[in-house]
């Protein structure tokens, strides 16, 4: 196993993992309207959920002998803020966490069984997580 090329994909995890938490605390700031409790409530679900992924990652930086990035990645604020754009955004955001941790997965597979479960464990949330997302996104026939 590539110990850095681990530890790198893993602080960019982190780093998009903790993005998500701002990214979604700002986003139930700026819903508006009758269906704004709901929506908010699960926007703030997500960012506890990002939190604790950023911990989860935070831990196996550690358990590697590594440093945990104290780094957020950029957050672009488009000023597009309906529930459709959103949840765009938030697709966009979650597929670039899919993206990292399949090619977590990848660097450590059949390496560490921890971490490649781990690994799955986080692919199988994030796709699930986009598909609820594509549905709410969908306008009913």
């Amino acid at each position: 196993m590539d110990r850095e090329k681990v530890l790198d994909t893993l602080n960019a995890l982190l780093e998009l993992e903790l993005a998500g938490v701002v990214r979604y605390t700002h986003y139930s700031f700026m819903v508006f309207g009758p269906n704004r409790i709901p929506i908010v409530h699960w926007l703030r679900g997500q960012a506890r959920e990002s939190l604790t992924h950023a911990e989860q990652v935070g831990e196996h930086i550690t358990t590697l002998g590594g440093h945990p990035s104290l780094k957020v990645t950029n957050l672009l604020e488009t000023h597009k803020h309906s529930v459709q754009d959103i949840l765009r955004e938030s697709v966009e955001h979650e597929r670039a966490q899919l993206d990292l941790y399949r090619q977590l997965l990848q660097l450590v597979q059949n390496e560490s069984i921890s971490l490649e479960d781990f690994a799955r464990r986080m692919i199988a949330e994030e796709e699930t997580h986009i598909a609820e997302v594509e549905k709410m996104l969908r306008t009913p026939q």
